[in-house]
């Protein structure tokens, strides 16, 4: 098993990095996350942590840029009808937080918005994972309980993120603010909410 690689980035690109160990060049499949976090390396040095599926026709490699991305990676391919492509593009759509926050909350309809995950496949994930992420403590800002620890509104919460997205907004980071605003003003009306949410999405 391989831990992880430590070595020269030589290639880059949103799905695939190339990392150079010992005069090996290892392909590693990446999410935009990673992408994201290897961009920002002054350092062409990089250490990424593996996957690995060995299948009869291809031995695959999948890169993460820390424990936690690989962990929820490791927990989502668990789920019946997730496959490794399907949860790398989960990983690509939201952050490991952001994809906590969704499952702990049972918000399915903000899993539904990452492609190729329809109804049924949201919800498993949801049962199936919400006890899971908390005791390996890839949630850390989620109690024991596995729910956020203000309650919000989930109506106002859910039609708010769909009148920002129909606007044009990304559901994940429309949804963390969303749910900030609730949280601190937990009666506010969905108009309100959209308001103050159009200020603070960046």
């Amino acid at each position: 098993m391989i831990e992880y690689i430590k070595g020269e980035l030589t290639e880059l690109t949103p799905a695939l990095a190339t990392v150079e160990a010992a005069g090996v060049g290892y392909g590693l499949n990446i999410s935009l996350n990673t992408f994201t976090a290897l961009q920002k390396e002054e350092r062409k040095m990089v250490k990424l942590y593996v996957f690995e599926i060995i299948r009869e026709d291809a031995h695959v490699l999948y890169g993460f840029i820390n424990k936690k991305e690989r962990e929820m990676f490791e927990l989502l391919i668990t789920v019946s009808g997730v496959g490794a492509n399907t949860a790398r593009m989960m990983l690509s759509g939201m952050s490991v937080s952001e994809l906590c926050n969704a499952i702990s909350t049972g918000n399915a309809r903000l899993i539904q918005s990452i492609k190729g995950i329809g109804k049924m496949t949201a919800q498993r994930i949801i049962v199936d994972l919400r006890d899971k992420i908390v005791a390996l403590g890839i949630a850390d800002e989620i109690p024991a309980g596995g729910t956020m620890s203000a309650p919000v509104n989930n109506a106002v919460r859910d039609e708010a993120v769909a009148a920002l997205t129909m606007l044009g907004f990304s559901p994940a980071p429309t949804q963390k603010v969303v749910v900030q605003i609730l949280q601190a003003q937990p009666t506010l009306p969905v108009e309100q909410v959209v308001k103050l949410a159009l200020k603070q999405i960046k």
